[in-house]
């Protein structure tokens, strides 16, 4: 549930399509459910503006068909995300839940409207290709159709001047490279547009599974480059998200700062 299906269910109370108690069934499920093996957070929507993800390890067939199941029939969800999941586990919730767009381990079900924000997602290698199809797909289910950039890696320098352009253009960029992790360096500098960088674990000899492109990453001369972990394309996309504005943001409303807390530029006493 998120802010505006919050908002629907008060309207349908006070013009009187909804009963009270019918609001508080309704209510008393918005918190969590609990499925006896997993508690699905409905609150993430209002608290994030973006609903929770099911992760697919760790997890039997059965249980991620019943959570996918359970996200998939509230009417008033937002995106249901099935993330790094196995084949079984891909069937088994398609059969729960039909209508899912799969995208290699990663399925979307009721992705949301297309916005009008332009995000590109580039990649140094044809090998990290399916860490940028995870964060694409993420990214298509919160709104964004994002722009590819391929196999454009610092060994050839002048594929990425080609893309110059589109990165300018760009309002949000995301970087996915192995090996040394150059590219977002590289890129970081030639659009001014927020950068996320997702280091992979792809590369030769002392990569270390994604560790140097990680911290190549982190010492980028390109100030303002953010960085997420090994082959987090599923992250990345949420910090794109959180820049750009998946949804309306909760705030308190005035005077309830809370306990201890100020407003800004206001001292302590």
């Amino acid at each position: 549930m998120d802010q505006a299906a919050l908002r629907r269910l008060l309207e349908a109370v006070r013009s009187g399509a909804l009963s009270a108690d019918e609001a508080v069934a309704e209510l008393r499920r918005l918190p969590y459910e609990d499925l006896g093996f997993a508690r699905l957070d409905h609150h993430r929507s209002i608290r994030q503006g973006f609903p929770e993800a099911v992760y697919g390890p760790g997890k039997s067939v059965e249980e991620a068909a019943a959570i996918v199941a359970t996200l998939a029939r509230r009417a008033d969800g937002g995106p249901v995300i099935l993330s790094r999941a196995s084949r079984e586990q891909v069937a088994a919730c398609l059969e729960a839940a039909p209508g899912g767009e799969v995208t290699g381990p990663t399925v979307v079900w009721r992705a949301a409207p297309l916005r009008p924000e332009r995000v590109v997602v580039v990649t140094a290698g044809t090998a990290d290709l399916p860490v940028a199809d995870e964060c694409a797909t993420t990214l298509r289910a919160f709104g964004w159709a994002p722009r590819r950039v391929a196999d454009v890696g610092v060994a050839g320098l002048h594929r990425i001047l080609d893309a110059v352009r589109e990165l300018q253009g760009a309002d949000a960029v995301v970087v996915v490279a192995g090996m040394e992790g150059a590219l977002a360096s590289v890129v970081g500098g030639l659009t001014a547009a927020p950068t996320v960088a997702v280091p992979t674990s792809t590369g030769y000899g002392s990569s270390l599974e994604g560790v140097t492109a990680l911290l190549g990453m982190l010492a980028s001369c390109a100030a303002g480059v953010a960085v997420v972990g090994v082959d987090n394309g599923f992250g990345a996309a949420h910090v794109v998200a959180r820049v750009l504005g998946v949804g309306e943001r909760p705030r308190e409303a005035p005077g309830g700062l809370g306990p201890g807390a100020r407003p800004v530029g206001v001292a302590p006493r």
